[in-house]
């Protein structure tokens, strides 16, 4: 159950009820694709970065090691040692990411997995059952991510589809929940917005899909080749036909700015690899911009990573030190990074409930949304 308690302008805080816990929104979700965060990091570091939620993929976990082995292990909590919410995405994402390697039809799509070749099918069915096997806290319906740009007759056709889909999955769940052997009997159904930059579509996507009640609904599609500007510009057009008693979800977005603009404009949920991403790559994000910390410049500075963070790598090592762990390719790096960037993430959420409380995220937001987008 989702309760707002305030709002600044168009800016949320409210908290969301789950049978694994109960979270805080705005709210950053760490992305573990494979029931793991790339970089060396465990569901108990997760912790002590504050994770409050995190992101699996079904696709990915059907591969392997398979959705009955999980489910054989107790499910996903169980599997990972992880006790508090897990969305899992539904998979639908991949028939965008693979699209050399699939075909769309009524009934599902086909793949040819990327690891090994081999021919799969998935349906909004098989999507849900996948995801009952995981046991995961919030499913999301299986749906088409529409190419940006997308000629309109075929992003018309495509929300058609997608809400069918939506349907099979709404039903598809309560049989799987009402299941006496169903790990987890009270997972969630999120719904997706998609019909690429158009806004008729995307407000007839928006106002068919509300009419199913769902637990909570996603904006997708976004962030897949649009300019920022449009992708701002799609929220503004979307958010006013979402339930305002419902969590909002902003599907793979973004960078820091990303977040604090997509709050502003009403949104509760984020994803994004981003974080992990970037930090394996020696690219972390600070208070005052973004550093490369392979930089000439860090070689014998002996700061913390950010001087205003108190993560493990800032309250232990030095710049010169990281610095040094990524030029000799040590593993370790990778892990320091990927923890200072997703505590990083965490506590951007943090500031902007606290600002949210406080009345002031207009404030925050005017110093800090151009201020993490300067590369130092």
């Amino acid at each position: 159950m989702y309760t707002l308690f305030k709002q600044d302008n168009n800016a949320r805080r409210g908290q969301f009820e789950t049978v694994h816990g109960i979270f805080q929104t705005p709210c950053f979700m760490n992305v573990g694709t494979a029931a793991a965060i790339k970089g060396g990091v465990s569901s108990l570091d997760l912790k002590n970065l504050n994770t409050q939620v995190e992101l699996c993929n079904t696709y990915h976990l059907h591969l392997r090691p398979g959705d009955k082995v999980i489910r054989e292990m107790g499910g996903l909590h169980k599997f990972m040692n992880w006790d508090r919410p897990i969305l899992t995405d539904s998979g639908g994402f991949q028939v965008f990411s693979l699209a050399k390697l699939r075909k769309i039809k009524e009934e599902g799509v086909y793949f040819a997995s990327h690891i090994d070749g081999r021919r799969i099918f998935m349906g909004p069915e098989e999507s849900m059952q996948i995801q009952s096997n995981l046991a995961s806290t919030i499913a999301m319906a299986f749906d088409e991510c529409i190419e940006n740009p997308s000629a309109y007759e075929y992003a018309a056709a495509s929300i058609e589809r997608t809400t069918r889909w939506l349907c099979r999955c709404k039903e598809e769940m309560e049989r799987l929940n009402s299941l006496h052997d169903t790990i987890n009997r009270k997972q969630m159904l999120f719904g997706i917005n998609q019909g690429s930059t158009y806004d008729d579509l995307r407000i007839k996507h928006m106002e068919d899909i509300r009419k199913l009640d769902l637990d909570g609904y996603a904006i997708g599609g976004l962030a897949v080749g649009e300019s920022t500007s449009e992708m701002y510009r799609i929220i503004e057009l979307v958010e006013p036909f979402m339930p305002k008693d419902k969590p909002r979800y902003l599907m793979g977005v973004g960078t820091p700015s990303n977040i604090i603009e997509a709050v502003a404009r009403g949104i509760d949920m984020f994803d994004c690899v981003m974080p992990s991403r970037n930090a394996r790559h020696a690219t972390v994000f600070t208070w005052n911009g973004i550093m490369h910390l392979t930089n000439k410049c860090y070689e014998t500075d002996p700061q913390p990573i950010d001087p205003q963070c108190d993560c493990p790598a800032c309250k232990n090592f030095s710049r010169a030190y990281i610095r040094h762990l990524f030029k000799a390719q040590e593993m370790l790096a990778g892990r320091l990074a990927v923890m200072h960037n997703l505590y990083f993430y965490n506590s951007l959420a943090e500031r902007i409930r606290l600002a949210i409380d406080n009345n002031s995220f207009s404030q925050f937001r005017s110093t800090y949304s151009e201020r993490l987008s300067k590369l130092l």
